[in-house]
């Protein structure tokens, strides 16, 4: 007799549908298991055996073999002892087949038989719902996250007793009630906000734009005149995640294991130091995993001192802001990982950061300056939307000032709000928005009247825009047009649009 139990093995952004065999031979006893698992999976035939037994069943006397299939899928995670227990048990004639089949299991063991927490629950929960199965047993730490995926039943399981108990009908678990709507993000709001930045209006203006249509953004300027307090503000104006966001950035910070039951409530913000090694920024590793664009997914990817990254790691960033993707290619696999984030990236005009300041002498000689600016590439620079050069703030502004409302900030988050919604209806999609138009989208939604078109086109001109640069411009004047409130785009939009293409 060989009884098979369903599991998944999430695979990059993904999984695949995994079937646990197991045989049992009367010979010298024995637990083997095969079907190209890693050192963790091998350590369970130790774990499932104490669980078994400390859990009052009975471990078979027998040559007992498990065959994790397909075989050629390398395999890697403990969420494999609670369905290699469970082919135990079904061959052993404890549990029938017929009482495991259509269900997915997953779950690491500890050795008194409890259940203890997986990474990766809600991938597990998504492709078994895309396979076509209608329940799946998971920790009871996971049920919480394993939830936002819908029309499955999720049950969380506290010890394989209690498994064994419930596939008896004996005493049954209750699925967890599915769930319908958005999570409120439930933390306070951190500063810096908007308001505690003093000065800098068009910087705060380009701030908005951005975050109202998602649009990449540089900031330029001398030390100490608000780039990075800029930059931190950003992450309190942006919108909550809308639903399909919150299951999307879940699961990125799920398989890379940074988070087990919990749920992604919060826009990431990620700022990796500019020591940052390829590998972490990107993703990879022998078993390649999420890097930091792709944790950054659905949120903000925030680079300080931009030109000081080595040149290799910013050059990594040029497809993936293009493609909203990052392919992942390794001797051990290929994944895709989504990297639809948002860059906003900080930097000074020289080396001693003073080139151009009005209140300080700049110490560096040309070729330093022409040397440090080198380092950011035509086409890195070309992908980015919004150019911003950030002054120094006069000292008599910032003693005299002494307000620390955040109305500004309320005003700019309702802007902003009221911008998504505009694109939500416009595009269908909760998940879209303006900086991601295709070349035939912007003809749809962003169609420009003669006399618009005419300044568009002379102002490339003169600018010696590129292709993608003249397509920002529109881009950005569409987020401009539906902060506004305006269905079509105006003169005033594409002037306001031309002026951040410095």
């Amino acid at each position: 007799m060989v009884s098979r139990i369903i599991t998944v093995a999430p695979v990059g952004f993904d999984g695949f549908i995994v079937d646990v065999e197991a045989d049992a031979t009367k010979s010298l006893p024995s637990l083997q298991i095969v079907g190209l698992g890693n050192k963790a999976i091998d350590e369970a035939k130790e774990r499932v055996r104490s669980a078994i037994t400390n859990s009052l069943l009975d471990f078979p006397k027998k040559r007992i073999t498990i065959n994790l299939a397909p075989a050629e899928l390398p395999k890697d995670g403990a969420h494999y002892d609670l369905p290699i227990s469970l082919a135990i048990l079904c061959v052993s004639g404890q549990i029938f087949q017929s009482e495991l089949d259509g269900s997915v299991f997953a779950g690491e063991l500890a050795l008194d038989g409890t259940l203890r927490p997986i990474k990766g629950a809600i991938n597990i929960a998504q492709m078994a719902k895309k396979a076509g199965y209608k329940k799946i047993f998971l920790p009871l730490q996971n049920v919480a996250q394993a939830g936002l995926i819908k029309d499955i039943d999720i049950f969380g399981v506290e010890s394989i007793k209690q498994l064994f108990l419930h596939l008896k009908g004996e005493v049954l678990i209750t699925p967890t009630a599915q769930f319908h709507g958005q999570i409120s993000n439930s933390e306070p709001q951190k500063p810096p906000f908007l308001d505690d930045v003093k000065g800098q209006e068009q910087a705060k203006r380009a701030l908005v734009i951005a975050a109202a249509g998602h649009h990449n953004i540089l900031l330029s300027g001398t030390p100490g005149s608000g780039k990075t307090m800029l930059a931190k503000a950003l992450s309190n104006l942006l919108p909550e995640l809308s639903t399909e966001e919150q299951i999307a950035a879940t699961k990125i910070h799920s398989v890379a294991g940074k988070i087990t039951g919990e749920i992604v409530t919060m826009r990431p913000f990620r700022s990796p130091h500019h020591t940052a090694s390829v590998i972490s920024i990107v993703g990879g590793g022998s078993r390649p995993k999420p890097g930091e664009i792709s944790l950054a997914h659905t949120g903000v990817l925030f680079l300080d001192e931009f030109p000081e990254y080595p040149r290799i790691v910013l050059e990594s960033l040029r497809q993936p802001i293009e493609d909203k993707k990052i392919d992942v290619s390794r001797a051990n696999g290929h994944v895709t990982y989504p990297a639809d984030f948002m860059l906003i990236a900080t930097m000074n005009p020289c080396p001693c950061g003073y080139f151009g300041s009005k209140t300080k002498e700049c110490s560096c000689t040309s070729s330093q300056i022409l040397g440090y600016q080198k380092r950011l590439s035509g086409p890195l620079l070309d992908r980015i939307d919004i150019f911003v050069g950030v002054s120094q703030v006069p000292n008599e502004a910032l003693i005299n000032s002494d307000s620390l409302s955040i109305s500004q900030h309320l005003t700019a988050s309702e802007s902003i709000k009221q911008a998504n919604i505009i694109q939500n209806k416009r595009y269908n999609s909760s998940t879209l928005y303006n900086s991601s138009l295709s070349n035939r989208e912007i003809k749809k939604y962003a169609a420009l009247s003669d006399d618009v078109r005419k300044l568009l086109v002379s102002a490339a001109n003169q600018l010696k825009l590129s292709s993608r640069g003249y397509f920002k411009i529109i881009k950005i004047a569409r987020t401009i047009a539906d902060l506004a409130g305006e269905e079509n785009i105006k003169f005033e939009h594409i002037s306001e649009a031309l002026q951040y293409r410095g």
